[in-house]
């Protein structure tokens, strides 16, 4: 059975920096794109960035360009975000998941598997 696990949340203060970790149980078969997405309290979800699972470019929500690197190690099936100059409305819930189609902006359109989630509260 494909499952996430996430690790690396936690509380910084604004301006600070957190990477999170996202492991796979393995891929699946349909599996195309590794992102990052994250929920606060009675918002949606917010695609933050997604990149190919053979590796190649990510696209970033243009509110964390600059700030957020989607990087991830095949060999160990881990994905990471690394979360740079963070804000108090950073803070949320992050999830880590794996979709199909093309991995591009629309991405959370074809989700396929997300993780438990892990908080990220920015302090002002």
């Amino acid at each position: 059975q494909v499952r996430l696990v996430e690790s690396g949340g936690g509380s910084v203060q604004a301006g600070g920096s957190l990477k999170l970790s996202c492991v796979a149980s393995l891929y699946a078969a349909n599996t195309h794109c590794l992102g990052w997405f994250r929920q606060a309290p009675g918002n949606e979800r917010e695609a933050l960035g997604v990149m190919p699972v053979g590796g190649g470019p990510a696209t970033y929500m243009d509110e964390v360009k600059g700030r957020f690197t989607v990087s991830q190690d095949r060999a160990k099936k881990t994905h990471y975000l690394e979360m740079k100059s963070l804000k108090p409305d950073d803070t949320a819930t992050y999830y880590c998941a794996t979709a199909r189609g093309y991995c591009r902006a629309d991405w959370l359109r074809f989700l396929e598997l997300w993780g438990q989630g892990t908080q990220v509260t920015v302090s002002s």
